[in-house]
């Protein structure tokens, strides 16, 4: 395994990793954080690369911009979404239909075989519900069919290489799927005496798991076993399921702490992972409710989605309170130009707008923090409603 660490000193930055020599860059270069400069944006005084669950850095080549990566986890399509723009060059390995050579009309249709084919991107999809990336283009490079559309279908454990000229936010984005590999995943479980919801906190939000009914009260179940039978069915549900470091427990009423004590005496071992919050409401809503009150910080504070979520509320509360803040395309335009922003957030719907890099390079070229939010969770939905940009001022421009 190739491990890939940085140094930082003032004016300079080395690229290293075990078996190369070091690559010194000065202070004019990292400023321009080009592919020819540098692969990832500078966070830490040391940072290791490597990790059996993160994205995986296999190969780079300054020269052209080429970086060649390898899908560990579901968060990592996530971010090749936000990476990969129109005009992109993509390689990987899929599979074609062989070119076959007839007499007829009506040619006939190949045999798939498996290829390794170039495309230039024109279109980026991202789905969540089945962990894959699809991105359609134009195939630039392969043995047949140069010039037609194909369609890339890359999941977890997939290789690719990505040749472009690399932007700051691309860089941060990068950097960020690299170092999430040291924190921890977050299950949650919310519940009321009717239904169950376990979910993940992933990177680009909440993704649900299962969804658990509980039985009716009638004959099936006398004595008042009906209970006994939904705790039960909840603890099989998330003994299949990838809990991490922690399993949050919210909901209302008294079906939350029943099931805590039902676990405690069924599997101490995952009830010692337990953090429980009261909510008003049980199922999705719930956990949005939790993470809007930053239940469990020590737990999720260093999750993507509770930072995203902190941020924006801490926007929402300026706009109630008339602190500094600006937002909309125009209104965080003229707070950039003033070097007025301290934090500027910017939806991944819009972040590839014309304009949008020019804004996140002068807030950056000011000292200011740019953080993509995703908008697949429900802070990121709010922060679309305001035209997609927003910003904490340092003074007010008005």
């Amino acid at each position: 395994m190739i491990k890939l660490y940085y140094s930082f000193s003032p004016g300079s930055v080395k690229l290293f990793h075990d078996h190369s020599r070091n690559l010194d860059f000065g202070h004019s270069a990292v400023s321009m954080l080009t592919p020819r400069a540098i692969s990832f944006s500078i966070r830490r005084n040391t940072v290791s690369l490597h990790g059996p669950t993160s994205m995986r850095v296999l190969h780079r080549d300054p020269k052209t911009g080429e970086i060649k990566l390898r899908v560990e986890n579901p968060d990592d399509l996530w971010h090749l979404h936000n990476l990969l723009l129109p005009g992109d060059l993509v390689r990987a390995s899929t599979t074609r239909r062989e070119e076959v050579k007839s007499d007829k009309v009506r040619p006939e249709r190949g045999e798939k075989v498996r290829v390794t084919l170039t495309i230039r991107v024109e279109g980026v999809e991202f789905q969540a519900f089945s962990d894959r990336l699809r991105i359609t283009g134009v195939i630039v490079e392969g043995l047949q069919d140069l010039g037609r559309h194909h369609t890339l279908n890359l999941g977890v454990e997939d290789v690719l290489s990505i040749i472009k000229t690399w932007k700051v936010h691309e860089l941060h984005r990068i950097d960020e799927a690299v170092a999430a590999a040291q924190k921890p995943l977050v299950a949650f479980l919310a519940l009321d005496d009717e239904e169950a919801l376990i979910a993940q906190l992933r990177q680009y939000g909440v993704r649900e798991l299962a969804s658990i009914r509980a039985p009716g009260h009638g004959k099936m179940f006398p004595s008042g076993d009906a209970r006994s039978v939904f705790l039960e069915d909840i603890l099989n549900s998330l003994r299949t399921t990838e809990i991490g470091e922690a399993l949050v427990v919210v909901g209302p009423g008294f079906t939350r702490e029943a099931f805590v004590e039902f676990l405690k005496a069924r599997d101490p071992v995952l009830a010692a992972k337990v953090h429980m919050h009261g909510t008003a409401h049980a199922g999705m809503q719930g956990i949005q409710e939790a993470l809007k009150a930053g239940v469990g910080a020590k737990v999720f504070g260093e999750s993507r989605v509770g930072y995203e979520t902190a941020l924006v509320e801490k926007l929402l509360e300026a706009l109630a309170t008339d602190r500094p803040n600006a937002y909309g395309p125009a209104e965080v335009q003229e707070a950039a130009d003033a070097g007025a922003i301290e934090t500027l957030l910017v939806s991944d719907a819009v972040v590839r707008n014309p304009g949008i890099e020019d804004v996140m390079r002068t807030v950056e070229s000011a000292r200011g923090t740019v953080v993509l939010v995703s908008r697949h969770h429900e802070a990121g939905q709010k922060l679309e409603a305001l035209g997609g940009v927003a910003a904490l001022l340092r003074f007010a421009i008005k």
